[in-house]
Protein backbone atom coordinates (compact mmCIF):
# COMPACT_ATOMS: atom_id res chain seq x y z
CA UNK A 1 0.00 0.00 0.00
CA UNK A 2 1.49 3.34 -1.01
CA UNK A 3 1.92 6.29 1.34
CA UNK A 4 -0.82 8.24 -0.43
CA UNK A 5 -3.42 5.50 0.15
CA UNK A 6 -2.40 4.98 3.77
CA UNK A 7 -2.46 8.70 4.44
CA UNK A 8 -5.83 9.07 2.68
CA UNK A 9 -7.35 6.40 4.89
CA UNK A 10 -5.88 7.91 8.05
CA UNK A 11 -7.15 11.38 7.22
CA UNK A 12 -10.52 10.07 5.99
CA UNK A 13 -11.30 8.86 9.50
CA UNK A 14 -10.30 12.27 10.85
CA UNK A 15 -12.51 14.31 8.51
CA UNK A 16 -15.56 15.93 10.10
CA UNK A 17 -17.88 14.73 7.34
CA UNK A 18 -16.83 11.06 7.28
CA UNK A 19 -18.98 9.69 10.10
CA UNK A 20 -22.08 11.73 9.17
CA UNK A 21 -21.82 10.40 5.61
CA UNK A 22 -21.24 6.84 6.85
CA UNK A 23 -24.17 6.99 9.29
CA UNK A 24 -26.43 8.39 6.53
CA UNK A 25 -25.66 5.43 4.29
CA UNK A 26 -26.18 2.96 7.15
CA UNK A 27 -29.47 4.65 8.12
CA UNK A 28 -30.76 4.49 4.54
CA UNK A 29 -29.85 0.81 4.21
CA UNK A 30 -31.46 0.05 7.59
CA UNK A 31 -34.64 1.91 6.64
CA UNK A 32 -35.03 0.14 3.28
CA UNK A 33 -34.37 -3.24 4.93
CA UNK A 34 -36.93 -2.73 7.71
CA UNK A 35 -39.56 -1.41 5.30
CA UNK A 36 -39.03 -4.51 3.17
CA UNK A 37 -39.56 -6.70 6.23
CA UNK A 38 -42.77 -4.81 7.01
CA UNK A 39 -44.08 -5.14 3.45
CA UNK A 40 -43.21 -8.84 3.36
CA UNK A 41 -45.26 -9.58 6.46
CA UNK A 42 -42.33 -10.47 8.73
CA UNK A 43 -43.42 -7.86 11.27
CA UNK A 44 -47.11 -8.77 11.24
CA UNK A 45 -46.91 -9.87 14.87
CA UNK A 46 -46.47 -6.24 15.91
CA UNK A 47 -50.00 -5.46 14.69
CA UNK A 48 -51.35 -8.15 17.01
CA UNK A 49 -49.19 -7.46 20.05
CA UNK A 50 -51.05 -6.35 23.19
CA UNK A 51 -48.16 -4.22 24.45
CA UNK A 52 -47.98 -2.11 21.28
CA UNK A 53 -50.79 -0.01 19.89
CA UNK A 54 -50.40 -0.06 16.10
CA UNK A 55 -50.00 3.37 14.56
CA UNK A 56 -52.32 4.57 11.83
CA UNK A 57 -51.07 6.15 8.59
CA UNK A 58 -51.71 9.78 9.57
CA UNK A 59 -50.16 9.39 13.01
CA UNK A 60 -47.13 7.60 11.58
CA UNK A 61 -46.63 10.25 8.89
CA UNK A 62 -46.94 13.05 11.44
CA UNK A 63 -44.46 11.41 13.80
CA UNK A 64 -41.88 10.77 11.08
CA UNK A 65 -42.31 14.32 9.75
CA UNK A 66 -41.70 15.79 13.20
CA UNK A 67 -38.72 13.48 13.71
CA UNK A 68 -37.12 14.42 10.38
CA UNK A 69 -37.63 18.15 10.92
CA UNK A 70 -36.37 18.11 14.49
CA UNK A 71 -33.32 15.98 13.68
CA UNK A 72 -32.10 18.24 10.88
CA UNK A 73 -32.74 21.26 13.13
CA UNK A 74 -30.75 19.73 15.99
CA UNK A 75 -27.98 18.73 13.57
CA UNK A 76 -27.71 22.35 12.42
CA UNK A 77 -27.55 23.52 16.03
CA UNK A 78 -24.88 20.95 16.86
CA UNK A 79 -22.80 22.07 13.89
CA UNK A 80 -23.15 25.72 14.89
CA UNK A 81 -22.15 25.03 18.49
CA UNK A 82 -19.15 23.03 17.29
CA UNK A 83 -18.01 25.89 15.05
CA UNK A 84 -18.30 28.36 17.94
CA UNK A 85 -16.26 26.05 20.19
CA UNK A 86 -13.65 25.51 17.47
CA UNK A 87 -13.36 29.25 16.84
CA UNK A 88 -12.94 29.93 20.55
CA UNK A 89 -10.34 27.20 21.03
CA UNK A 90 -8.27 28.03 17.95
CA UNK A 91 -8.27 31.71 18.87
CA UNK A 92 -7.25 31.17 22.48
CA UNK A 93 -5.08 28.05 22.33
CA UNK A 94 -3.63 28.21 18.82
CA UNK A 95 -4.80 27.60 15.23
CA UNK A 96 -3.03 24.23 15.04
CA UNK A 97 -5.52 22.89 17.58
CA UNK A 98 -8.33 23.32 15.04
CA UNK A 99 -7.59 19.81 13.75
CA UNK A 100 -7.92 18.33 17.24
CA UNK A 101 -11.48 19.58 17.62
CA UNK A 102 -12.56 18.58 14.12
CA UNK A 103 -11.15 15.08 14.76
CA UNK A 104 -12.95 14.79 18.11
CA UNK A 105 -14.99 11.59 17.98
CA UNK A 106 -17.65 12.98 20.32
CA UNK A 107 -18.41 15.86 17.96
CA UNK A 108 -18.29 13.69 14.85
CA UNK A 109 -20.53 10.93 16.21
CA UNK A 110 -23.06 13.37 17.68
CA UNK A 111 -23.59 15.08 14.33
CA UNK A 112 -23.58 11.70 12.57
CA UNK A 113 -26.34 10.34 14.85
CA UNK A 114 -28.69 13.25 14.15
CA UNK A 115 -28.10 13.26 10.40
CA UNK A 116 -28.44 9.49 10.23
CA UNK A 117 -31.76 9.64 12.11
CA UNK A 118 -32.95 12.36 9.72
CA UNK A 119 -32.17 10.18 6.70
CA UNK A 120 -33.85 7.18 8.33
CA UNK A 121 -37.05 9.13 9.03
CA UNK A 122 -37.23 10.43 5.45
CA UNK A 123 -36.79 6.98 3.92
CA UNK A 124 -39.42 5.40 6.15
CA UNK A 125 -41.81 8.35 5.64
CA UNK A 126 -41.98 7.75 1.90
CA UNK A 127 -43.29 4.22 2.50
CA UNK A 128 -46.27 5.28 4.63
CA UNK A 129 -49.51 5.02 2.59
CA UNK A 130 -52.81 6.54 3.60
CA UNK A 131 -55.94 4.38 3.50
CA UNK A 132 -57.32 6.14 0.43
CA UNK A 133 -54.10 5.81 -1.56
CA UNK A 134 -53.61 3.18 -4.22
CA UNK A 135 -50.73 0.81 -3.39
CA UNK A 136 -47.76 0.77 -5.73
CA UNK A 137 -47.19 -2.29 -7.84
CA UNK A 138 -45.55 -4.98 -5.78
CA UNK A 139 -45.98 -8.40 -4.27
CA UNK A 140 -45.66 -7.43 -0.63
CA UNK A 141 -48.19 -8.96 1.73
CA UNK A 142 -49.03 -5.54 3.16
CA UNK A 143 -49.94 -4.11 -0.25
CA UNK A 144 -53.28 -5.93 -0.25
CA UNK A 145 -54.46 -4.00 2.85
CA UNK A 146 -55.94 -0.47 2.86
CA UNK A 147 -53.17 1.89 3.84
CA UNK A 148 -49.73 0.85 5.00
CA UNK A 149 -47.77 1.66 8.15
CA UNK A 150 -44.35 -0.01 8.60
CA UNK A 151 -44.81 -0.86 12.27
CA UNK A 152 -41.32 -2.35 12.76
CA UNK A 153 -39.67 0.61 11.01
CA UNK A 154 -41.73 2.99 13.14
CA UNK A 155 -40.72 1.19 16.34
CA UNK A 156 -37.06 1.53 15.39
CA UNK A 157 -37.68 5.23 14.70
CA UNK A 158 -38.91 5.64 18.29
CA UNK A 159 -35.76 3.93 19.53
CA UNK A 160 -33.62 6.24 17.40
CA UNK A 161 -35.40 9.26 18.87
CA UNK A 162 -34.55 8.05 22.37
CA UNK A 163 -30.93 7.53 21.31
CA UNK A 164 -30.82 11.04 19.85
CA UNK A 165 -32.07 12.54 23.13
CA UNK A 166 -29.26 10.76 24.96
CA UNK A 167 -26.69 11.89 22.37
CA UNK A 168 -27.91 15.49 22.66
CA UNK A 169 -27.46 15.42 26.44
CA UNK A 170 -24.00 13.93 25.96
CA UNK A 171 -23.09 16.58 23.39
CA UNK A 172 -24.22 19.48 25.57
CA UNK A 173 -21.94 18.16 28.31
CA UNK A 174 -19.09 17.22 25.98
CA UNK A 175 -18.63 20.57 24.23
CA UNK A 176 -17.96 22.76 27.29
CA UNK A 177 -15.81 19.99 28.75
CA UNK A 178 -13.75 19.59 25.57
CA UNK A 179 -12.74 23.27 25.39
CA UNK A 180 -11.48 23.40 28.98
CA UNK A 181 -7.78 24.02 28.67
CA UNK A 182 -6.79 21.24 31.07
CA UNK A 183 -8.85 18.78 29.02
CA UNK A 184 -7.30 20.04 25.78
CA UNK A 185 -3.77 19.64 27.13
CA UNK A 186 -4.60 16.21 28.55
CA UNK A 187 -5.83 15.05 25.15
CA UNK A 188 -2.64 16.23 23.45
CA UNK A 189 -0.46 14.75 26.19
CA UNK A 190 -2.12 11.34 26.14
CA UNK A 191 -1.89 11.20 22.37
CA UNK A 192 1.78 12.19 22.55
CA UNK A 193 2.57 9.43 25.04
CA UNK A 194 0.85 6.86 22.81
CA UNK A 195 2.79 8.11 19.79
CA UNK A 196 6.08 7.82 21.67
CA UNK A 197 5.35 4.26 22.75
CA UNK A 198 4.38 3.25 19.22
CA UNK A 199 7.39 4.94 17.61
CA UNK A 200 9.92 3.64 20.16
CA UNK A 201 8.52 0.38 21.59
CA UNK A 202 11.73 -0.85 23.27
CA UNK A 203 12.10 0.35 26.86
CA UNK A 204 15.10 0.40 29.23
CA UNK A 205 17.61 0.48 26.39
CA UNK A 206 19.47 3.69 25.68
CA UNK A 207 20.88 3.30 22.20
CA UNK A 208 20.89 6.37 20.04
CA UNK A 209 19.82 6.27 16.37
CA UNK A 210 22.01 4.50 13.81
CA UNK A 211 24.52 6.68 12.00
CA UNK A 212 23.73 7.34 8.36
CA UNK A 213 25.60 5.66 5.52
CA UNK A 214 25.81 8.56 3.03
CA UNK A 215 25.69 8.13 -0.73
CA UNK A 216 24.26 9.92 -3.76
CA UNK A 217 21.58 12.52 -3.08
CA UNK A 218 17.98 12.06 -4.19
CA UNK A 219 16.18 15.41 -4.11
CA UNK A 220 12.54 16.23 -3.44
CA UNK A 221 10.24 16.69 -6.43
CA UNK A 222 7.50 18.82 -4.85
CA UNK A 223 6.80 21.39 -2.17
CA UNK A 224 5.05 20.83 1.15
CA UNK A 225 5.23 19.06 4.49
CA UNK A 226 6.17 15.40 4.66
CA UNK A 227 2.91 14.01 6.00
CA UNK A 228 3.60 10.28 5.85
CA UNK A 229 6.43 7.93 4.89
CA UNK A 230 5.56 4.37 3.89
CA UNK A 231 8.59 2.64 5.42
CA UNK A 232 7.42 -0.84 4.38
CA UNK A 233 7.31 0.03 0.68
CA UNK A 234 10.51 2.06 0.98
CA UNK A 235 12.23 -0.95 2.51
CA UNK A 236 11.11 -3.14 -0.40
CA UNK A 237 12.46 -0.60 -2.90
CA UNK A 238 15.82 -0.50 -1.10
CA UNK A 239 16.10 -4.28 -0.94
CA UNK A 240 15.11 -4.55 -4.60
CA UNK A 241 18.03 -2.40 -5.74
CA UNK A 242 20.44 -3.65 -3.07
CA UNK A 243 21.04 -0.22 -1.61
CA UNK A 244 20.84 1.65 1.69
CA UNK A 245 18.62 4.73 2.02
CA UNK A 246 19.67 7.38 4.55
CA UNK A 247 16.76 9.78 4.99
CA UNK A 248 17.57 13.47 5.25
CA UNK A 249 14.04 14.49 6.30
CA UNK A 250 11.59 13.24 8.87
CA UNK A 251 7.80 13.25 8.94
CA UNK A 252 6.71 16.84 9.57
CA UNK A 253 9.63 18.50 7.79
CA UNK A 254 8.99 21.03 5.03
CA UNK A 255 10.60 20.26 1.69
CA UNK A 256 10.78 21.97 -1.66
CA UNK A 257 12.08 21.08 -5.07
CA UNK A 258 15.77 20.07 -5.22
CA UNK A 259 16.08 19.82 -1.42
CA UNK A 260 17.90 16.65 -0.30
CA UNK A 261 15.33 13.96 0.52
CA UNK A 262 17.69 11.03 1.11
CA UNK A 263 21.15 9.70 0.34
CA UNK A 264 21.33 6.40 -1.53
CA UNK A 265 24.29 4.05 -1.20
CA UNK A 266 24.48 1.00 -3.43
CA UNK A 267 22.22 1.97 -6.33
CA UNK A 268 21.52 4.89 -8.63
CA UNK A 269 18.89 7.45 -7.52
CA UNK A 270 17.51 7.69 -11.08
CA UNK A 271 16.69 3.96 -11.05
CA UNK A 272 14.44 4.17 -7.97
CA UNK A 273 13.16 7.75 -8.05
CA UNK A 274 9.67 6.95 -9.35
CA UNK A 275 9.10 4.18 -6.79
CA UNK A 276 10.50 6.28 -3.95
CA UNK A 277 8.08 9.10 -4.75
CA UNK A 278 5.13 6.77 -4.11
CA UNK A 279 6.44 6.18 -0.57
CA UNK A 280 6.13 9.85 0.45
CA UNK A 281 3.06 11.98 0.95
CA UNK A 282 3.49 15.76 0.73
CA UNK A 283 0.81 18.21 1.80
CA UNK A 284 0.10 21.78 2.88
CA UNK A 285 0.08 21.12 6.62
CA UNK A 286 1.56 18.87 9.28
CA UNK A 287 -0.46 16.05 10.83
CA UNK A 288 0.04 13.90 13.95
CA UNK A 289 0.56 10.70 11.92
CA UNK A 290 4.16 9.46 12.40
CA UNK A 291 5.05 12.86 13.91
CA UNK A 292 5.30 13.01 17.73
CA UNK A 293 7.06 16.35 17.38
CA UNK A 294 3.84 17.87 16.03
CA UNK A 295 2.19 17.11 19.38
CA UNK A 296 5.22 18.45 21.28
CA UNK A 297 4.92 21.65 19.27
CA UNK A 298 1.24 21.93 20.22
CA UNK A 299 2.08 21.76 23.93
CA UNK A 300 4.86 24.31 23.43
CA UNK A 301 2.50 26.60 21.53
CA UNK A 302 -0.08 26.51 24.33
CA UNK A 303 2.64 27.30 26.87
CA UNK A 304 4.06 30.18 24.82
CA UNK A 305 0.63 31.74 24.33
CA UNK A 306 -0.17 31.40 28.01
CA UNK A 307 3.06 33.16 29.00
CA UNK A 308 2.69 35.97 26.46
CA UNK A 309 2.18 39.45 28.00
CA UNK A 310 -1.29 39.74 26.48
CA UNK A 311 -2.57 36.60 28.24
CA UNK A 312 -0.23 36.12 31.24
CA UNK A 313 -1.60 32.75 32.40
CA UNK A 314 1.37 30.89 33.95
CA UNK A 315 -0.79 28.09 35.34
CA UNK A 316 -1.84 26.96 31.87
CA UNK A 317 1.84 26.96 30.92
CA UNK A 318 2.59 24.89 34.03
CA UNK A 319 0.08 22.26 32.92
CA UNK A 320 1.73 22.13 29.50
CA UNK A 321 5.14 21.77 31.20
CA UNK A 322 3.89 18.83 33.26
CA UNK A 323 2.85 16.94 30.13
CA UNK A 324 6.10 17.88 28.39
CA UNK A 325 7.94 16.45 31.36
CA UNK A 326 5.98 13.20 31.18
CA UNK A 327 6.70 12.88 27.45
CA UNK A 328 10.41 13.70 27.91
CA UNK A 329 10.70 11.10 30.65
CA UNK A 330 9.02 8.53 28.40
CA UNK A 331 11.43 9.31 25.56
CA UNK A 332 14.42 9.21 27.91
CA UNK A 333 13.68 5.62 28.95
CA UNK A 334 13.45 4.23 25.41
CA UNK A 335 15.63 2.98 22.61
CA UNK A 336 15.50 5.81 20.04
CA UNK A 337 16.18 3.57 17.07
CA UNK A 338 12.98 3.38 15.04
CA UNK A 339 11.76 -0.17 14.54
CA UNK A 340 11.42 -0.06 10.75
CA UNK A 341 12.58 -3.53 9.73
CA UNK A 342 11.68 -5.51 12.85
CA UNK A 343 13.70 -6.66 15.82
CA UNK A 344 15.31 -9.57 13.96
CA UNK A 345 16.76 -7.53 11.08
CA UNK A 346 20.18 -6.06 11.79
CA UNK A 347 20.84 -5.02 8.18
CA UNK A 348 17.92 -2.67 7.72
CA UNK A 349 18.35 -0.73 4.45
CA UNK A 350 16.42 2.30 5.74
CA UNK A 351 18.21 4.68 8.13
CA UNK A 352 15.93 7.45 9.39
CA UNK A 353 17.15 10.94 10.17
CA UNK A 354 18.57 10.67 13.71
CA UNK A 355 16.30 11.93 16.49
CA UNK A 356 18.41 11.60 19.62
CA UNK A 357 17.34 12.55 23.13
CA UNK A 358 18.98 15.98 22.93
CA UNK A 359 16.87 16.75 19.86
CA UNK A 360 13.61 16.07 21.72
CA UNK A 361 14.69 18.05 24.78
CA UNK A 362 15.56 21.02 22.60
CA UNK A 363 12.26 20.71 20.72
CA UNK A 364 10.25 20.72 23.94
CA UNK A 365 11.92 22.41 26.90
CA UNK A 366 14.34 24.34 24.69
CA UNK A 367 11.55 25.91 22.64
CA UNK A 368 9.57 27.11 25.66
CA UNK A 369 12.53 28.06 27.84
CA UNK A 370 12.76 31.75 26.92
CA UNK A 371 9.10 32.37 27.79
CA UNK A 372 9.25 30.34 31.00
CA UNK A 373 12.26 32.34 32.18
CA UNK A 374 10.09 35.48 32.36
CA UNK A 375 7.77 33.93 34.97
CA UNK A 376 9.17 33.12 38.40
CA UNK A 377 6.55 30.49 39.23
CA UNK A 378 6.76 28.81 35.80
CA UNK A 379 10.57 28.77 35.94
CA UNK A 380 10.56 27.05 39.33
CA UNK A 381 8.03 24.49 38.13
CA UNK A 382 10.07 23.80 35.00
CA UNK A 383 13.10 22.98 37.16
CA UNK A 384 10.95 20.54 39.15
CA UNK A 385 9.56 19.02 35.95
CA UNK A 386 13.05 18.50 34.52
CA UNK A 387 14.22 16.93 37.79
CA UNK A 388 11.21 14.59 37.91
CA UNK A 389 11.65 13.65 34.25
CA UNK A 390 15.26 12.64 34.92
CA UNK A 391 14.48 10.57 38.02
CA UNK A 392 13.29 7.34 36.26
CA UNK A 393 16.11 7.43 33.69
CA UNK A 394 19.01 5.04 34.02
CA UNK A 395 21.25 6.68 31.46
CA UNK A 396 23.63 9.31 32.84
CA UNK A 397 24.14 10.97 29.44
CA UNK A 398 20.45 11.73 29.13
CA UNK A 399 20.28 12.90 32.72
CA UNK A 400 23.13 15.28 31.96
CA UNK A 401 21.26 16.68 28.95
CA UNK A 402 18.34 17.52 31.23
CA UNK A 403 20.65 19.02 33.82
CA UNK A 404 22.18 21.22 31.13
CA UNK A 405 18.70 22.32 30.11
CA UNK A 406 18.00 23.35 33.70
CA UNK A 407 21.27 25.25 33.77
CA UNK A 408 20.35 27.13 30.58
CA UNK A 409 17.00 28.03 32.11
CA UNK A 410 18.81 29.38 35.14
CA UNK A 411 21.10 31.54 33.02
CA UNK A 412 18.17 32.95 31.09
CA UNK A 413 15.97 33.52 34.13
CA UNK A 414 18.69 35.48 35.91
CA UNK A 415 18.64 37.98 33.04
CA UNK A 416 14.97 38.90 33.57
CA UNK A 417 14.04 38.09 37.18
CA UNK A 418 14.82 40.65 39.86
CA UNK A 419 14.39 41.12 43.60
CA UNK A 420 12.72 38.42 45.72
CA UNK A 421 11.74 36.46 42.61
CA UNK A 422 15.40 36.06 41.70
CA UNK A 423 16.38 35.08 45.25
CA UNK A 424 13.67 32.41 45.39
CA UNK A 425 14.61 31.08 41.96
CA UNK A 426 18.30 30.84 42.89
CA UNK A 427 17.35 28.77 45.94
CA UNK A 428 15.26 26.51 43.74
CA UNK A 429 18.09 26.20 41.21
CA UNK A 430 20.50 25.19 43.97
CA UNK A 431 18.08 22.49 45.11
CA UNK A 432 17.77 21.38 41.48
CA UNK A 433 21.56 20.90 41.22
CA UNK A 434 21.67 19.01 44.53
CA UNK A 435 18.93 16.64 43.34
CA UNK A 436 21.02 15.67 40.31
CA UNK A 437 24.13 15.08 42.42
CA UNK A 438 22.05 12.94 44.78
CA UNK A 439 20.65 10.88 41.90
CA UNK A 440 24.14 10.41 40.45
CA UNK A 441 25.53 9.26 43.81
CA UNK A 442 22.62 6.83 44.27
CA UNK A 443 23.16 5.43 40.77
Amino acid sequence: MTADIRFFWARLNANYWFYPALFSIIAAVLAFSLVWLDRSGWAQALNEADWLIPARPKGAADMLTVMAGSMIGVASTVFSITLVAVTYASGNYGPRLLTNFLEDRGNQLSLATFIGSFVYALVVLRSVRAEDETPAAGSGAADALPGFVPQLSLLVAYILMAVCVGVLVFFLNHIPSSIRINKVIEGIGERLLRAIRETYPVEDEFSDPVEQAGGEVLTAWGTGYVQLIDFDDLKQVARGCGGTFSLKVRTGDFVHRDLALMEIDGCKPDDVEDRVRQCFTLGPSRTPEQDPQFLIDELVEIGLRALSPGINDPFTAITALHWLGAATSEIGRRDLRKDICGEDEDDCPIIPLPDNFAHYVKRGFGSIRSAVATSAIAAEVMLDVISHAATPMRDERRQQILRDEGRLLGEQARLVLIGPDLVTFDEHAAAFDRSFWTDSAAG
